[in-house]
């Protein structure tokens, strides 16, 4: 029992882990609060499902959501750059307005993918797969995006990137097209982020108009968990440290529900994990600190003695 619990939590923890690249790309390399993300995950699993159940090839149909949540992003980022609206606003606006979107691309509140072929399907027919195929699966793509995104952070147009949300007016002025940049992070964030929704309902077999609420709250979560426990000193160390975020996050909401937590309180538990690391950094220079005085009072004393 505790083996295919272990193994079902980083198969989800992975998945979603490709959902927190995505806010990683934003919220620390743009320096942008995309609320999008809780429209464009649904986006990614309604399109996947919807085109799967109608007969699509579950190959095709995941970079087609891919491609969706880049749509999204972009959209965002045209709200932004073309009319000037404040990041915040902008996803807020697009989130409301997928909500819409997605009802209307599945027909129905949610869309049933038992006994449809997916990639999961596919893959575990491959001889030895039937165990671990989709464990497999999901470390292979989530490698494979941790390595592509590393090296096109490493690139011109991506240091330009990393450039404006460091200090957009400084490389403005060195005549980087800053609101390109932006355009082409929210479009590879939210692809990314579709990508994931498209994966979770592939694997749960069905996607639900709300299965994008609260997505914004747990990408951050992982994100905070991954930095705080890992570090971010370099590029690599971060998209490694966003990675295991995404997978310790999972495993924490395991662990809760395992011990008799209502699947109700999975928000509440989330927007505690979400305080516990942003205080901790604080809490910990605090400690630091208190006990360098206790040290400095006892050294005193022992002097005086």
């Amino acid at each position: 029992m505790f083996p295919q619990i272990a193994v079902g939590t980083l198969e989800q923890g992975l998945m979603y882990a490709i959902m927190v690249l995505g806010v990683y790309l934003t919220f620390r390399i743009l320096d942008y609060a995309d609320l999008t993300v809780e429209g464009s995950f649904t986006l990614g699993g309604a399109t996947a499902a919807i085109l799967i159940f109608n007969g699509m090839n579950p190959w095709l149909a995941t970079v087609i959501a891919f491609a969706a949540g880049c749509c999204a992003g972009y959209f965002t980022g045209f709200l932004h750059t073309r009319f000037k609206i404040s990041p915040l606003l902008t996803g807020i606006l697009t989130m409301t307005a997928l909500y819409s979107i997605n009802l209307r691309i599945m027909g129905r509140a949610n869309v049933s993918l038992l006994k449809a072929r997916t990639i999961f399907t596919d893959f575990i027919k491959i001889p030895g797969m039937q165990t671990y195929g989709v464990l497999l699966l999901s470390f292979m793509t989530i490698l494979v995006i941790g390595v592509l995104l590393f090296l096109f952070l490493k690139t011109e147009l991506g240091l330009a990137m990393r450039a404006t949300g460091d200090n957009e007016l400084m490389i403005r002025s060195l005549g980087v097209n800053t609101n390109g940049t932006k355009l082409l992070g929210l479009a590879l964030s939210n692809g990314l982020v579709a990508l994931a929704g498209s994966y979770i309902a592939q694997n749960q077999q069905f996607a639900d108009a709300g299965m994008g609420i609260g997505m914004i709250v747990a990408g951050l979560a992982s994100l905070i968990i991954g930095e705080v426990l890992i570090g971010t000193s370099s590029l690599g160390r971060g998209i490694f440290a966003v990675i295991c975020g995404g997978i310790i996050y999972r495993i924490i909401i395991a662990v809760a529900l395992q011990i008799g937590l209502a699947p109700t309180d999975l928000k509440m538990i989330t927007a505690f994990i979400v305080i516990i690391s942003l205080a901790a950094p604080n809490m910990k220079f605090k400690v630091s600190a208190l006990s360098g005085v206790i040290r400095g009072k006892e050294t005193h004393y022992a002097n005086n003695k």
